[in-house]
């Protein structure tokens, strides 16, 4: 009888070691990592740069932590603005007149602005755009902010009530203002002053002249 062939049963395999299973990792050569470490580098420069831009400010602490020269660049934005929605006029024609390119008005002030089918721009009714601008108060003058064009337009036009009452003693234009608040960026609200007695005082005590009246007036 033949005899049957027998196989002999397989070793287990050996598990591979983990210092021997790491040597076949893929490893990136030399400048492929050259390259990962620059583009790394540049990401970082781009980012630290984009931090520097200047943003549009949403809060006094924002408008005044820049520079002067940007101070003065928000507020000519503003300036052309305003300009443009009450007299409904060009923005290249505002812009001129504030001596500011029209690209800075929009780079700044694109939120307040509408492009029409014939690409020109025209402001919108209203807008959110920080306004730093001058308050009177019983102790003087004071600066507030504001982020409604709204509020910006009433309070212009108490300045202009208060000028035409110390100029020729009408205070027919203060009448609007009687019980009237301005909101501020804060939500806080501030009394218009329509007293004439305080007028008078304030006016005695140089407050209210002529050059410091539409200080900071938007």
């Amino acid at each position: 009888m033949k005899q049957r062939h027998q196989h002999k049963p397989r070793k287990p395999e050996k598990l591979k070691s983990s210092a021997q299973s790491t040597k076949k990792i893929h490893r990136a050569p030399r400048t492929a990592y050259k390259e990962l470490r620059r583009n790394k580098r540049n990401r970082d420069f781009r980012r630290k740069f984009k931090s520097r831009r200047q943003r549009v400010p949403t809060t006094a602490r924002q408008y005044f932590s820049g520079s002067r020269k940007f101070q003065e660049t928000w507020d000519s934005v503003a300036h052309v603005i305003s300009k443009m929605r009450a007299e409904c006029i060009s923005l290249r024609r505002a812009s001129k007149e504030f001596g500011i390119d029209p690209e800075m008005v929009l780079k700044f002030g694109r939120s307040a602005l509408r492009k029409q089918k014939s690409g020109k721009y025209i402001a919108k009714k209203t807008d959110r755009l920080l306004r730093m601008m001058s308050i009177l108060t019983p102790k003087g003058r004071s600066q507030t902010s504001v982020r409604d064009s709204r509020q910006a337009s009433m309070l212009g036009r108490y300045w202009a009530a208060v000028q035409r009452y110390l100029q020729t003693g009408d205070d027919s234009a203060l009448h609007e203002f009687q019980g009237k608040k301005i909101t501020d960026a804060s939500r806080k609200r501030h009394p218009l002053i329509t007293d004439l007695n305080q007028l008078n005082t304030l006016g005695s005590a140089g407050v209210l002249s002529f050059e410091s009246l539409y200080a900071g007036v938007r």
